[in-house]
């Protein structure tokens, strides 16, 4: 039976929201793709799993394709072969890799979120990894909210493969308005970090965009509104503004 999506009141009037996309924004790496990956050592997935992607991994690597295939080819391998996997053994591996991983954050983003929890911002994390990848990995860097995708779990512990709120999880901007609007948070000051064109519709929304090692959809779109564009490489971090050239 669907449950319905709530969220709970609580006592946060006024103050102002931070909202971020995860893999690529804080996390230097996919949590989607490790989990994957973990999940084919485990024994749990298929090492066949690893060819439905393997041509758009090839293809990002060599810089012949674009990195959002292979994300999409992970994606499309995971919601197969998760149908059927036991919920208590996936949990499992879940914990173990963002127990690995926990400290493997961007330094610009990592302290960004530091400075807006000491400014007393409510957070929140919305990613199109698995809820509890991004649940588990938002506990250790004190997100207020989070949101992922939802795979239901049938009575006897399995996984259905059937995929719950999918209209709030593919559409960030009206799952922020509903947040804002629930806890009667305030947009003015508003914080929005993203790393690609699927994060404009969020970036739109608040007063200060930051478009984070951005694709080239994103980057080019914010060259043309003047949002700010940070780029982290090796231990320097770059931050451009409108008369910056990139070749």
């Amino acid at each position: 039976m669907k449950k319905n999506l709530k969220i709970k009141p609580k006592n946060l009037a006024g103050r102002k929201v931070a909202i971020f996309d995860i893999d690529g924004t804080i996390f230097r790496s996919s949590l989607l793709s490790e989990v994957t990956e973990a999940l084919i050592q485990e024994g749990i997935f298929s090492p066949q799993v690893k060819e439905k992607y393997a041509k758009e991994l090839k293809n990002w690597i060599e810089r012949r394709g674009p990195y959002e295939d292979y994300m999409w080819a992970i994606v499309r391998a995971f919601n197969k072969e998760i149908e059927g996997v036991s919920y208590a053994a996936y949990v499992k591996v879940v914990k173990k890799v963002v127990a690995y991983h926990d400290h493997r954050l961007y330094r610009y983003t990592r302290d960004l979120i530091k400075k807006l929890k000491k400014d007393n911002y409510y957070l929140i994390a919305i990613s199109h990894s698995p809820r509890e990848l991004v649940e588990e990995f938002a506990k250790s860097i004190s997100f207020d909210k989070t949101y992922g995708r939802w795979h239901e779990v049938g009575p006897r512990g399995k996984i259905t493969g059937r995929q719950l709120y999918l209209d709030l999880i593919n559409d960030k901007a009206k799952m922020l308005e509903l947040i804002v609007e629930k806890h009667n948070l305030t947009l003015r000051g508003s914080v929005g970090v993203g790393d690609t064109d699927s994060d404009i519709s969020f970036l739109k929304m608040v007063d200060h965009p930051v478009c984070f090692n951005p694709n080239q959809k994103l980057f080019r779109y914010a060259r043309r509104t003047g949002w700010t564009v940070v780029v982290e490489r090796k231990d320097v971090i770059y931050k451009m503004q409108r008369s910056f050239q990139i070749i």
